[in-house]
């Protein structure tokens, strides 16, 4: 009989202390991240919205597309007569005045690849330069139209139309200047500046300039 009443007090004091434990670890329940870990999908929602804006930047870029297309109709109607600009100088001075027109063409912003130089006497050094180097090297960087290109009378012809043509009377044979004006105005696509004795230059091409 005495054993009764024990057994229900071990009970108890058995039944207390797990549920104490039960209702400690009820507490850490508040514990679950996944409060804070919604925020981490955020984070790459974040890099979702810069790659739509590329989109926006292709569309200015299409709005500037349609642009070159009346530029270039601008370029090609005045190529069949491009602008005559002369620069009075001497035989000896026609070349210095070539290189200050194209120094003035640069700084105003056109591009070297624009501008094209023909001489009608001796070569310009650059031109001297690289042909000793063979003439297979010399038109690869004519092709290439990276730089200011100069070539001499006898390879005008086979220069490439340039939106600039310079033109430097100095010096060569009697015909030199009425061969190598008409071929520099037909490779002229906006401009052919001519620097060199303007009643000669006027002669060949009767622009009246």
């Amino acid at each position: 009989m005495p054993l009764i009443p024990e057994e229900p007090q071990i009970h108890e004091s058995a039944q207390g202390p797990r549920a104490t434990p039960a209702s400690g670890r009820t507490a850490p329940t508040p514990r679950p991240v996944p409060g804070p870990r919604p925020a981490a999908p955020s984070r790459p929602g974040r890099p979702g919205p810069p790659r739509p804006t590329a989109p926006a930047q292709r569309t200015p870029r299409d709005v500037a597309a349609p642009k070159p297309g009346p530029q270039a109709q601008a370029v090609a109607t005045p190529s069949t007569t491009p602008q005559v600009q002369l620069i009075p100088a001497s035989a000896e001075g026609a070349l210095d005045a070539a290189e200050e027109a194209v120094d003035l063409l640069l700084d105003s912003g056109r591009a070297p690849g624009d501008v094209l130089v023909v001489t009608t006497g001796e070569q310009h050094p650059w031109a001297t330069h690289e042909l000793s180097f063979g003439e297979a090297s010399y038109w690869a960087q004519h092709d290439a139209r990276d730089d200011v290109f100069y070539a001499g009378a006898e390879a005008v012809g086979r220069a490439s139309e340039r939106p600039v043509v310079v033109v430097a009377l100095n010096g060569g044979s009697a015909s030199a200047a009425s061969t190598v004006l008409p071929l520099a105005q037909a490779r002229a696509g906006a401009l052919l500046i001519c620097c060199g004795d303007p009643q000669q230059i006027n002669a060949v091409l009767g622009t009246g300039v």
